[in-house]
């Protein structure tokens, strides 16, 4: 039977030596990998491959080869992994069955209703259009679909349509040592050092300093640098989490160019949209939170503040109470933005989705409209118009 694979490999380009062969009949003959399909396999490509770069040739014709044969003493009752079961309780929709599911009705009657549900609920559920369950169309639970839901006990976002979400998620700083590698960060950095600079002329350039003086058998040879720094106060809020996730790696090119170049530089972290509470960590977010108050009162309204966000949420998240996602907010998004637009009037807003999307997006029209149309896109002309903005 062997040989037959054999020259199948050979067959495929991958040309096995007959010692190699033969190596392989004298491991098997000594019971190396025992009755295992699995151990066979790795024995047998260690034996007749000596180039990684073709592991995945041999994969095919192995495959190929050897198709429908299961090990002789393998226990072929074994569990399922949990995530494979997981994904079968999804729920799968075409376009147009889920154009055919209506939304509950508005945001007080989606809170009503999972309030009864609650009280009237007394066991798990899976399907269905009621109840808190999974894989079904019900506007409360996991795994399924529905216009406007309340998502609880899902790991991760599929669909980006709840308008709360009742479990514990957790988010990633933004890392400040990103490298800058992209055209339009770079020109962003070139036009933030437009502002007016202050600062000693020069500095002490340690390094070329030490160089020189070694080259100069040890006499002294002192060499000055520029020193003058941006002079401009900065206040910078992301937005992480959800669907910001999609743009972690240009916010953290715009983080690092502003850490480079700016001397006064705070930055707070929200999600979705601004509350009572900030923070500074997001592996501390729930325990160590800035009151939106203080951050309002702490610094001065000489700061220019940058918002970046996709602005893309529920409108609930903005105009009501208890709207948030994740929490139970007393006084509305709307009203948060509001003041702190007026302890910093110097302020942008960007935003990294695509200016074509902006108009069929209702909640990123609410948020122009709440900043009197100073977003911009993300973008080199974008970046432009924000910078000349805060400029005047």
């Amino acid at each position: 039977m062997l040989i037959e694979f054999f020259y199948e490999l050979r067959d495929a380009g991958l040309k096995p030596s007959v010692t190699e062969y033969l190596t392989l009949l004298e491991a098997l003959d000594h019971h190396v990998g025992g009755m295992s399909v699995e151990n066979f396999y790795y024995l047998s490509r260690a034996s007749l491959i000596k180039d990684e770069t073709k592991f995945d040739r041999f994969d095919q014709v192995f495959g190929h080869y050897f198709d429908g044969i299961q090990t002789a003493t393998e226990d072929l009752t074994t569990d399922i992994p949990d995530e494979w079961l997981e994904k079968m309780k999804q729920l799968e929709l075409s376009d147009e069955q889920k154009a055919q599911i209506e939304a509950m009705g508005g945001w007080d009657k989606l809170m009503e209703t999972l309030k009864k549900r609650l009280e009237e609920q007394g066991e798990r559920h899976e399907g269905g259009s009621k109840w808190i369950g999974t894989a079904g169309t019900s506007p409360f639970g996991a795994y399924g679909f529905n216009p406007e839901g309340i998502r609880i006990g899902q790991d991760s976002s599929r669909h980006r349509r709840a308008v709360k979400v009742w479990d514990k998620r957790e988010f990633a700083n933004l890392d400040g040592g990103q490298e800058i590698g992209t055209r339009n960060i770079k020109m962003a950095l070139r036009k933030l050092r437009r502002f007016a600079r202050e600062g000693a002329a020069e500095e002490l350039d340690m390094d070329r300093t030490i160089r020189s003086t070694a080259k100069n058998a040890g006499y002294l040879d002192l060499h000055m640098r520029p020193e003058r720094r941006n002079a401009v106060k900065l206040l910078i809020f992301f937005d992480v989490g959800g669907s910001m996730d999609d743009h972690v790696a240009t916010c953290e090119s715009l983080f690092s160019a502003a850490k480079s170049e700016f001397k006064h530089l705070e930055y707070y972290y929200f999600h979705n949209f601004p509350y009572e509470g900030l923070w500074r960590d997001n592996r501390r977010r729930r325990t160590q939170q800035h009151s939106t108050w203080d951050v309002c009162h702490t610094y001065t309204s000489d700061y220019k503040a940058i918002f970046v966000g996709d602005a893309t949420m529920s409108p609930y998240e903005i105009a009501y109470p208890g709207g948030s996602v994740e929490h139970w907010n007393a006084e509305a998004g709307a009203v948060w933005l509001q003041r702190l637009m007026e302890s910093f009037p110097d302020m942008v807003w960007l935003n990294p989705e695509p200016r074509e999307r902006w108009d069929y997006t209702p909640s990123i029209q609410m948020t122009r409209e709440l900043v009197g149309d100073r977003m911009y896109p993300m973008t080199l002309d974008g970046l432009e118009a924000a910078i000349d903005r805060l400029a005047d």
